[in-house]
């Protein structure tokens, strides 16, 4: 029996329809509360019988479920797989003793975080039992990098001068997400600036109205790039931006392992 080889026509067709399905995947997990099967054709610009057995797939690989009403959701095999490498990352590993000793002393959300092209990814998360507020972030979701604290610390020392902001930015426009957003290279430049004298980013409102951060960076795989970079998000009414200033040689010495008192 002959082999399709890289350029038949029947290798293109099955790279196409591994694609279609790791296309639906990734709208299921848009979709907690389940998407239709007539919705998710029209998401993912696919004929309903092609998406139908493309969710059929990951159903049997139990990457997938169907729901009540005919709905469809990630399946708790891809769920139990996702957290289990996720818990098993040596950084997660590393830095959830960090996360605890910093959500315990404010009260306030913390996060890690990495640096992936234009955004940062939220790594790992931890909210206080008690008065957590919902924030956009997510395990696993993103955020501008020029919005959030966290993104400013990493892009201040993967963009070391004026000309590497400008090549960063390129044609794009940078998003404001409220009025305080930085919204242009030169703008985001003297930020960068600023970060690497201080040696810490901030975020006021900047990334989500009401919301204050501070981040340091996190070397938890070199002495000299930071893996990600730490942060504490607290609303600005209950622990103002100047609380969490005040406060960074404590998060400097957790961070780095130290105890802070």
């Amino acid at each position: 029996m002959s082999r399709a080889t890289p350029d038949d026509p029947a290798a293109e067709t099955r790279l196409v329809g591994a694609d279609r399905v790791l296309a639906v995947l990734a709208e299921l997990a848009r979709h907690p509360d389940g998407i239709g099967l007539e919705e998710m054709a029209r998401a993912v610009a696919s004929p309903k019988p092609t998406v139908h057995r493309a969710l059929a797939a990951l159903r049997r690989a139990g990457f997938a479920a169907q729901h009540g009403h005919g709905r469809y959701v990630l399946g708790d095999e891809f769920l139990r797989m996702a957290f289990a490498h996720h818990e098993e990352r040596p950084d997660h590993v590393r830095v959830t003793p960090m996360l605890k000793a910093l959500c315990d002393r404010h009260g306030e959300t913390v996060h890690y975080a990495v640096l992936d092209g234009a955004s940062v990814v939220y790594r790992s998360k931890l909210d206080p039992p008690m008065g957590a507020v919902r924030l956009t972030s997510v395990v696993g979701g993103r955020n501008p990098a020029h919005c959030t604290a966290v993104g400013k610390v990493l892009l201040a020392h993967a963009l070391p001068d004026e000309d590497a902001v400008r090549a960063w930015v390129g044609g794009r426009t940078l998003e404001r997400r409220t009025e305080r957003s930085i919204g242009t290279a030169g703008e985001l430049h003297a930020e960068l600036a600023r970060v690497r004298e201080r040696g810490y980013a901030c975020d006021d409102q900047e990334n989500e109205p009401g919301v204050n951060c501070v981040a340091v960076p996190a070397y938890l795989t070199s002495p000299t790039s930071p893996s990600g970079a730490i942060s504490v998000s607290g609303l600005a009414y209950r622990t103002p931006l100047r609380a969490l200033i005040d406060d960074l040689p404590a998060i400097r010495a957790i961070v780095s392992g130290e105890d802070p008192s």
